[in-house]
């Protein structure tokens, strides 16, 4: 993990501090941004490997930050906040975050919330590049690009990650706190109801083939291709 590099954001010196710590026993090596508009900047000159993301920022909130690294880059985000509530959570995973930790916080389990963000990313990023088919939907790993009867779809990072992991799991029923670790990457500390709100998305974008995506009442989900 030395050559990860990590942009630590965050309006608090002692905040990044801390973090940086910790990160640099671990061997990482870091970079810091006390605002959203730095932030941005040094995302687009030094292209971290992972960001650690605050909301409540000065001149740029960390949710603008997000939506704007998101137009172009699907680096894993972790997001700080002080508020922890379901639906701020939710809201986070909705714009394609990664990870969502509450201050204040225990660095040795920001850690290693890290190395399993990390470990997922690489995890997706290592898939053979072959493409990956199911009836009308054909998914690009390299690229990350995903069509719908030859149609680009787009996807947030996490839509894509799902499809992903249910696509090469086909007929194979998953329950909400298996997804969660699978893709999520750790015991979510939430209400699982976030994988339903994932699902939602994606069968609304896979429009008329919605379908592929099966509930099974009582225990979750699975992906079928019906002949």
């Amino acid at each position: 993990m030395n050559n990860t590099k990590i942009l630590i954001v965050d309006d608090e010196a002692k905040i990044r501090n801390v973090i940086k710590i910790y990160l640099e026993k671990e061997g990482f090596s870091t970079e810091e941004a006390c605002d959203g508009e730095e932030a941005l900047k040094k995302f687009n000159v030094s292209k971290p490997s992972l960001i650690i993301l605050d909301v409540m920022m000065p001149k740029i909130d960390g949710w603008t930050v997000l939506r704007k690294i998101r137009e172009e880059s699907s680096v894993p985000i972790i997001m700080l906040s002080a508020r922890g509530e379901e639906y701020d959570k939710l809201f986070g995973f909705e714009l394609g975050v990664d990870d969502y930790i509450t201050k204040p916080f225990s660095p040795k389990e920001m850690i290693a919330r890290i190395k399993a963000v990390i470990r997922r990313s690489s995890c997706f990023e290592n898939v053979s590049t072959d493409v990956l088919k199911a009836g009308a939907l054909s998914l690009m790993p390299k690229s990350r690009q995903v069509f719908l009867d030859n149609e680009e779809i787009n996807l947030t990072p996490k839509e894509y990650e799902l499809l992903c992991f249910l696509v090469k799991n086909q007929n194979t029923v998953f329950s909400r706190e298996q997804l969660l670790n699978n893709v999520w990457g750790y015991n979510f500390l939430g209400d699982a109801r976030t994988v339903d709100t994932h699902i939602k998305q994606l069968r609304e974008k896979l429009r008329k083939h919605k379908k592929y995506i099966q509930t099974v009442w009582g225990t979750g989900y699975k992906f079928k291709v019906e002949k």
